[in-house]
């Protein structure tokens, strides 16, 4: 096993991508406005390469040859989407805290199980002269890509999107190209994603490709808003084009049942603004989950993204949706199930967000990272306020730290956690080496979801202690998007978040807390643990939520 001449990407700080498009919204091109409509992406300029791949299994990625002296064709199958060792390779690892390797950031141990992918496709004849992308929506941990025989780029960022122009690479419509994928168990930004969850890995969300004509929408931002009355709304819509600088784009909204509301035009270089008001405005809450359709079409492509209108905002010492102070009836979900690990099917996502509405539950945490796309849109069409959290967690370090606390059978664990959490920030919370790798978790947490609706608060993360790199990340975001409240239980003194949070709060603790700080609300980001022998005295939390303005609700850990 020779040892490599450089440093690999997948254990290397300075490489969180090569060649990857920069992050976008989730969305599908069409060619027709008929076909956006159905919001179907079949009907799309979309390709699935879900399915059957070839796969070979080694213990570290130094074990393998150069792909020209590989003959995947003899490999075994694999399901794409999936997590490979739920499919007969290694062994899948639990384990809450303690990283599963040894502790030397940003370095990974060379003994790092490695799945190589391949599989062959062909091109769509009527996308020929267009932008072809590759678009992976989830890959654990990091991976190299390769499109006949040559290398692409490499990304890493678990469960963030990674995209590719492969364009130069592909053979003429109708050809047969290879795409080959090697996916490595473990990188440095595995430092970063120590959640409280099984260890699996492999391609586990959607592999496909997308088409971009001349010209093309390739991103766009839309942000309606709601005045103090809460009878006029207005939308902003900012569009960014491939394959022209400057082109009119239609603009076309959509009532909650189907009625033009607005059709005009507006330079791809300006920010449009719509009004709707009157009997025309109806609002979005978790109640009424209200929904219109707003169409951009340039040239032969048209994007359709559904939108509500909500008022989301801090006043006085409370957050307010609509105008009403709300209280979160939520709880945590991991992307989990039982047969297929991460690699959730849509039907039980949206079941599992049936059955959270059937028990009145009204708000969802996404912990510990991003989530699949389509959760959003069905949290967007069935009500369910979502805080959407980035892909960051370090907790890791805390085990490391406690272990070098002189005295620590005497304390108690608050005080034993507050004293780890603040030397364990060292490592990458509060160390400027770490700074890009922190704001690229959030870069592609805000840039892909930041259209859905039903998503009021954004999160910084969990259990990552707090330092310079948050406080980046929270600047970041509050020049980005006005429109939602930021969160993050790890900043106890509310520096860089908009209200209070904590975990596993006493009623007493909680009543405590409001006495001393009254200038903002509390919500308990995680109670009423759940996993083995729980959860008791939620009415007694209920109670106080009904009882106490500054109380705000919290998330049962988990769901």
């Amino acid at each position: 096993m020779p040892f490599p001449k450089t440093q690999p990407d997948w254990s290397n700080l300075d490489v969180l991508h090569r060649n990857t498009l920069p992050p976008r919204a989730h969305f599908y091109p069409f060619t027709t406005k008929e076909g956006a409509l159905t919001l179907n992406r079949e009907n799309a300029q979309f390709q699935s390469l879900n399915g059957t791949w070839k796969f070979r299994h080694d213990v570290s990625p130094l074990e393998l040859p150069d792909w020209k002296d590989l003959d995947p064709m003899t490999w075994a199958n694999i399901k794409v989407p999936g997590m490979w060792q739920l499919q007969g390779y290694g062994r899948p690892l639990y384990t809450n805290v303690n990283y599963p390797f040894p502790v030397d950031p940003p370095n990974i141990p060379f003994l790092n199980e490695t799945g190589s992918y391949w599989r062959q496709f062909t091109t769509n004849k009527e996308w020929q002269g267009q932008q072809i992308r590759l678009r992976f929506e989830g890959v654990d941990s990091s991976f190299h890509v390769w499109v006949n025989d040559k290398e692409i780029g490499y990304s890493q960022g678990s469960r963030n999107a990674s995209e590719f122009d492969i364009t130069p690479f592909l053979r003429d419509a109708g050809a047969i190209n290879t795409v080959a994928v090697r996916v490595y168990e473990f990188c440095d930004g595995s430092y970063l994603e120590r959640q409280d969850q099984w260890l699996l890995s492999g391609i586990f969300r959607d592999v496909y490709l997308v088409a971009f004509a001349v010209p093309s929408i390739t991103d766009f931002t839309i942000l309606p808003q709601v005045d103090e009355s809460l009878t006029r709304g207005v939308v902003h819509v900012d569009v960014s084009l491939y394959g022209s600088d400057s082109e009119d784009v239609t603009v076309e909204l959509r009532s909650p049942t189907g009625d033009v509301l607005y059709e005009g035009q507006m330079k791809s270089t300006e920010i449009a603004t719509l009004t709707v008001e009157g009997a025309s405005l109806q609002l979005w809450s978790a109640e009424k989950p209200i929904l219109y359709t707003l169409l951009l079409t340039v040239g032969d492509c048209t994007v359709a993204q559904r939108i509500g209108f909500r008022r989301v905002e801090m006043k006085g010492a409370n957050f307010l949706v609509n105008g009403s102070p709300i209280i979160l009836y939520g709880v945590n979900r991991h992307e989990h199930h039982y047969l297929y690990g991460r690699a959730v099917p849509y039907e039980d996502m949206r079941a599992d967000i049936i059955m959270m509405k059937q028990h009145n539950i009204n708000a969802l945490r996404c912990s510990h990272q991003p989530n699949d796309p389509r959760l959003y849109e069905v949290c967007d069409e069935l009500g369910i306020y979502v805080m959407a959290e980035a892909d960051l967690e370090t907790h890791g370090f805390d085990s490391v730290e406690r272990t070098a606390i002189k005295d620590a059978h005497l304390m108690d664990g608050r005080e034993l956690q507050e004293l780890s959490y603040d030397r364990a920030k060292k490592w990458t919370s509060d160390n400027p080496d770490w700074h890009d790798a922190y704001m690229d978790r959030v870069f592609h947490l805000i840039e892909r979801f930041k259209n859905y609706t039903c998503i009021i608060f954004w999160s910084l993360g969990n259990e990552a202690f707090y330092g310079a790199n948050h406080v980046a990340m929270y600047r970041w975001i509050k020049d980005r998007d006005h429109s939602r409240l930021i969160h993050y239980e790890g900043d106890r003194k509310g520096t860089s978040t908009d209200f209070y949070s904590v975990m596993y709060a006493t009623p007493e603790e909680l009543k405590k807390h409001i006495a001393e700080h009254s200038d903002r609300p509390l919500i308990q980001c995680e109670y009423g643990h759940a996993m083995g022998n729980g959860p008791g005295g939620l009415t007694t939390y209920i109670d106080l939520y009904r009882s106490e303005p500054l109380l705000q609700g919290g998330y049962i850990w988990e769901w």
